[in-house]
């Protein structure tokens, strides 16, 4: 293993070297969040594609394809189809509008008065996001150095907290980069036919397994409408997903780099799956469908594509996690600290540098915690279940409203925000944490509330709308979008 010891290591002290690098590049606000809203289609598409597909696409995708085939595909490929949805219907007006986080394109669209409500939901689901993401490192760093979970969390997240903080959104669309590279190789150009010629191929894995496994829609009718319902949608108004799109330098480059990255993860999709059902070729009995990555790479590749495979799962991880990471920070930050200190009055002027220092140190602080909590949680399942569910039934509703109807109101946001939120934790507690319910209602009880509230309530104040349509034309300016976040919510 020594030879895949040090492709691991080499990987590792790169990532740390980017973030060193980042921080030399992020001198101003717009430079750390959000890179300068400077990235080309190339690198827009890469970090785009880094950032969704994380350790549940590539861990979870093969563990679908171990259990149900071909269809396992279906959760990755819901996620590409969100990715896709996002660029070609969306992502350009999203760019035009200069803001940092979806809180703030809410105050544009009704006023200035859902940022907060909006935000704490907003913060939730990318707190829980970037801790299922950091558990992941657990699994991989167990088949690398058969480490304890708790170090493996500790040392995963450390140095994605150690990058992400020095360099902001920098170092991320950096280290991003480089981990789209090693995931290309070492899953669809490594993994994807060894695993195939070490099953037999196609005909041998038809012949060993039940027609089942090669019908693209095994898995189930109900489970794939609620991949759409969560993912799909989730991709369309996630906070880790649109700082992505704030990164690009024109409204043309979102589009047509989401575009590329969400046909990107189509191909990533059937690949993971097919992987999967190799592994259940080479390995029926395994009691974990989620062992079936680690398995295959373990046993079945040789040394050094070994190292580069499992950097690429690493790959996997650290993207999501950091894009995680970052979207936490950026929304504790200006969305909830800064409106709360409006609010008592003690809100003041900041520098570049200072406001840069003060996302430095809220990245330092919500990295801590995700580890702190990633360490004391078991279920990733569950925890990413619980973001998602929150996300979709809190905020779907008023986030695509605002940008698709405009009798929609403040007050009707509001309202569904906290009905959905409500109905989501509610039903949980009814239903389980893991019962499609939740969701469902959920989001059926935030539609409701939005459209009742929204014509029971004046219409938005047509100035308030007048500017909306300015920024959604590309006419207004980062400026005011910055002046807005200071308006208590």
């Amino acid at each position: 293993m020594a030879i895949d010891y040090a492709v691991i290591v080499i990987y590792l002290a790169g990532m740390l070297a980017m973030g060193w690098w980042g921080m030399r590049r992020a001198k101003s606000k717009s430079e750390f969040l959000v890179a300068g809203r400077r990235l080309g289609p190339a690198m827009y598409s890469g970090t785009m594609a880094a950032i969704v597909l994380g350790g549940a696409s590539t861990i979870g995708g093969v563990g679908l394809g171990y259990q149900y085939g071909l269809s396992g595909a279906w959760m990755v490929f819901t996620i590409g189809l969100g990715l896709l949805a996002l660029s070609v219907f969306f992502s350009a007006r999203i760019a035009r509008l200069k803001v940092y986080t979806v809180s703030e394109m809410l105050d544009l669209r009704y006023g200035g008065k859902a940022g907060l409500i909006s935000g704490i939901v907003m913060w939730a689901y990318t707190l829980m996001l970037a801790v299922t993401s950091t558990i992941a490192y657990a699994t991989i760093f167990d088949v690398i150095f058969d480490m304890h979970r708790t170090v493996a969390i500790i040392l995963g997240g450390a140095i994605v907290v150690a990058y992400s903080t020095l360099g902001g959104m920098w170092s991320i669309t950096i280290t991003d980069m480089v981990q789209f590279v090693v995931k290309s190789v070492g899953i669809l150009i490594l993994l994807l036919p060894i695993a195939v010629i070490r099953a037999g191929g196609f005909s041998e894995m038809k012949a060993e397994l039940p027609t089942s496994y090669f019908d693209p829609l095994g898995i189930g009718g109900e489970t794939i409408f609620t991949y759409v319902l969560i993912y799909t949608f989730g991709m369309l108004i996630g906070q880790d997903i649109w700082q992505r799109v704030f990164t690009a330098r024109s409204d043309k480059v979102a589009r047509a780099g989401g575009t590329v990255a969400g046909t990107y993860c189509l191909l990533y999709a059937i690949a993971g799956a097919v992987i999967g059902t190799a592994a259940k070729v080479l390995y029926p009995h395994l009691a974990n469908p989620d062992d079936a990555f680690a398995t295959i790479v373990k046993d079945q590749l040789p040394m050094g594509v070994r190292g580069l495979v499992l950097a690429a799962a690493l790959a996997a991880v650290m993207s999501t996690s950091s894009g995680a990471l970052i979207a936490c920070a950026t929304v504790a930050n200006n969305d909830i600290w800064s409106r709360l200190k409006g609010l008592t009055g003690s809100a003041r002027a900041e520098g570049d540098h200072d406001e840069v220092k003060g996302n430095r140190i809220f990245i330092l602080v919500m990295g801590i915690a995700v580890i702190v909590i990633a360490i004391q949680l078991k279920s990733v399942v569950e925890g990413l279940t619980v973001a998602y569910d929150l996300l979709v039934g809190g905020l779907l509703v008023p986030i695509l409203g605002g940008l698709l109807w405009k009798r929609g109101t403040v007050y009707g946001a509001l309202s569904a925000v906290v009905v959905g939120g409500l109905a989501v934790l509610g039903l949980m507690a009814a239903y389980g944490i893991l019962a499609n319910e939740p969701v469902y209602y959920g989001l059926l009880a935030s539609l409701v509330s939005y459209v009742a509230v929204s014509l029971a309530t004046p219409p938005t104040d047509p100035a308030v709308l007048a500017n909306w349509r300015e920024r959604l034309a590309g006419r207004g300016t980062e400026t005011e979008a910055e002046d807005l976040a200071e308006v208590p919510a």
